[in-house]
C-alpha cells in the first residue's frame, strides 16, 4: 500500500526533518498567520509584525504592515491591519517555500542558531559598541529615546545611539530592541571607516564642540541668540533650517541632517538635527517631505537651545 494511506508515517518521518517543508507541514486550514507562527516556534523565530504606514479616509483607510522573520522580510497592505498582517504572513510563506513551490534547505531561509530569540540573532550590539568605545579611548555610547508612536498595543519606538560624532538610529517595537538595532548600524558603520578618516574627523568636531557650551550661549551677545531668546518659535511657514543655520554659524558649532531610512509610523519622512554643541545636541523631525522633517528638526533644535540658553 502507497504511504498516502497511513498519514502517521510520513508525520513521523517530518517531525525528524530540517527543511523548511517539514517545518511548515500545518493544517491548510489554518490563515497564513496561524501557520507563519507555528514554523516560528518551531524554528525559535517567531514572527515580528511593524506598523509601517496608515493612510487613507476614515471610510477607505489602508495599512501596511512589514514583517520580519529570520532572515525573511516581506510586507502586506490592507484595509484592516489583520488584513494587511494576513497578506505580510502570506508573501513570507510564499518567499519560503520558493516561488516554484520547492522548499529551500533551513540554513538559507532562517539563522543557524534557531534557538535564540530574533531579537538576540547577533552578538550583543550593546556591549559590543561599549567594549570598542573603551579600547579607543572614547566616551561611553549615549541613546536618546527620539520617538515613541503608535497606539498602546502597538508601540514604535526610535532611539538614536551616539559614539563621539557619530550617530545612528533605530526603530523596533520596544525600546530594548530599538537601541539594540541602533547600535548595531553605528558598530557596523565604525567598522567600515578607517582609522584615519575616523581620528580626523573626531578631532575636527570635538574642537568646535568646546567652542560652544550652555554658558557660552547664555553669556553671548550676538544677533541670532538675543533674537532666538525674544522669538515665540511659533510663526507657520517660517524657514527654521536658516534660523538654525544663522544661528550656527555666529555660536560656531557645527550643524549636520541625517535622514532616517524608515518612514514614521503614520507615514511620515524622519530626520535628526545634530549640532556639535558641549553637550552635543540631537533633536527628532517629522515632515510629509524630506524637507519638511528638516525644517521640524531645525524647530524643535531652536525650541531646545532657547531653553537652555535661557536657564540660570
Amino acid at each position: 500500500m502507497s504511504q498516502e494511506r497511513f498519514p502517521d508515517a510520513p508525520k513521523r518521518s517530518c517531525e525528524k526533518s530540517t527543511s523548511v517543508e517539514a517545518k511548515l507541514a500545518t493544517n491548510p486550514c489554518k490563515t497564513p498567520i496561524q501557520q507563519l507562527h507555528e514554523f516560528g516556534t518551531k524554528t525559535g523565530n517567531p514572527p515580528v509584525y511593524t506598523l509601517i504606514k496608515a493612510e487613507g479616509e476614515v471610510h477607505n483607510p489602508s495599512f501596511t504592515f512589514r514583517l520580519v522573520i529570520g532572515d525573511i522580510v516581506s510586507s502586506g497592505e490592507g484595509p484592516s491591519k489583520k488584513a494587511a498582517k494576513q497578506k505580510a504572513a502570506e508573501s513570507a510563506l510564499n518567499i519560503l517555500q520558493g516561488s516554484t513551490g520547492k522548499c529551500l534547505p533551513v540554513k538559507n531561509t532562517v539563522r543557524d542558531v534557531p534557538k535564540q530569540p530574533l531579537n538576540q540573532m547577533k552578538e550583543n550590539p550593546v556591549g559590543s559598541l561599549q567594549e570598542l568605545s573603551v579600547q579607543k579611548g572614547w566616551r561611553l555610547p549615549e541613546y536618546t529615546v527620539a520617538q515613541e508612536s503608535g497606539p498602546p498595543h502597538e508601540r514604535e519606538f526610535t532611539i538614536t545611539c551616539r559614539v563621539e560624532t557619530f550617530v545612528e538610529t533605530g526603530s523596533g517595537t520596544s525600546k530594548k530592541v530599538a537601541k539594540r538595532v541602533a547600535a548595531d548600524k553605528l558598530l557596523t558603520k565604525l567598522k567600515a571607516i578607517p582609522v584615519d578618516n575616523m581620528n580626523i574627523s573626531l578631532n575636527k568636531v570635538i574642537g568646535n564642540n568646546l567652542s560652544c557650551t550652555w554658558d557660552s550661549m547664555r553669556n553671548s551677545s550676538g544677533e541670532k541668540i538675543c533674537m532666538l531668546k525674544r522669538s515665540p518659535l511659533s510663526i507657520p511657514y517660517t524657514d527654521y533650517v536658516k534660523m538654525l543655520n544663522d544661528l550656527a554659524k555666529e555660536q560656531d558649532f557645527r550643524l549636520t541632517y541625517l535622514d532616517i531610512d524608515e518612514l514614521s509610523v503614520n507615514g511620515q519622512y524622519q530626520c535628526l538635527a545634530e549640532l556639535s554643541t558641549n553637550p552635543i545636541t540631537v533633536c527628532h523631525g517629522t515632515g510629509v517631505t524630506c524637507g519638511n522633517a528638516h525644517n521640524d528638526a531645525a524647530h524643535n533644535a531652536l525650541q531646545y537651545l532657547k531653553i537652555m540658553s535661557l536657564r540660570k
